[in-house]
């Protein structure tokens, strides 16, 4: 298939996001976050039924895994806001073809794009974490981002393991990451990780529990109070206890 063909199906997009820009939305959608981001300003279920209309024409051109990871790059460079809902919903839907070798593909993307808390989860959630459920030895890696000093590198090292979490899956890793972010000052990768503690919980409670007292003394109680969110309420006043 050619550039330019390449070129319309994110066009068409594009030219849908705008007809159904709304101003009220956009600042709504602005609303929600404290670093600044670009938008058209769509409602999130006209957003995603946008991008699905493009995963569909995506799909009915017989675009190869390689050119449609090309689509994917040209939307995450964009910096739109809804954009990258297309290209997350573009990559999420190759997930059965994955192999190792996009872990680098979507790290880069994740380093050079990924800019706001949505964006991340967005990401992460889904694409990164559905390839880490295919190859679990790729997950170790995630300690490296640990280190990152780009907040959402960091975010992304606890964020990327929620989906197989919630299913019990990673527990050591899942207590390897929450150590090398427990004392993190930002705020963004504080919730992450107590996202991620809190997911854990739903299969192991009891570890995460004694995981959050162990460390409560250290714990920002942003991190706290994310963890322990869906615990019984005498464990919840156990962990908040001073």
């Amino acid at each position: 298939m050619s550039t330019a063909a390449h070129r319309y199906i994110i066009e068409q997009a594009r030219e849908e996001f705008l007809a159904n820009a709304d101003p009220e939305a956009k600042a709504s959608g602005e609303r929600f976050f404290k670093e600044a981001v670009t938008m058209y300003g769509i409602k999130i279920g006209v957003a995603r039924r946008i991008a699905k209309d493009a995963l569909r024409k995506v799909k009915d051109s017989g675009l190869s895994k390689e050119e449609i990871f090309e689509l994917c790059e040209e939307l995450w460079r964009s910096g739109m806001q809804e954009e990258m809902i297309i290209a997350c919903t573009f990559s999420e839907s190759l997930s059965k073809s994955y192999v190792p070798d996009d872990f680098e593909i979507f790290e880069c993307w994740i380093c050079r794009y990924v800019s706001n808390w949505a964006a991340c989860d967005t990401f992460c959630n889904h694409t990164v974490g559905d390839l880490l459920t295919l190859y679990p030895d790729l997950a170790q890696r995630l300690l490296l981002w640990t280190s990152s000093p780009n907040r959402w590198v960091r975010r992304a090292a606890a964020v990327s393991l929620i989906v197989p979490a919630k299913r019990g899956e990673f527990l050591e890793l899942v207590f390897r990451i929450a150590d090398a972010l427990l004392t993190d000052t930002d705020d963004m990768v504080q919730k992450g990780y107590g996202w991620l503690l809190k997911e854990a919980a739903e299969t192991h409670q009891d570890e995460v529990f004694a995981y959050v007292m162990r460390h409560k003394a250290v714990m920002p109680r942003t991190s706290l109070r994310y963890a322990i969110e869906k615990m019984p309420p005498e464990r919840r006043q156990a962990a908040m206890a001073k």
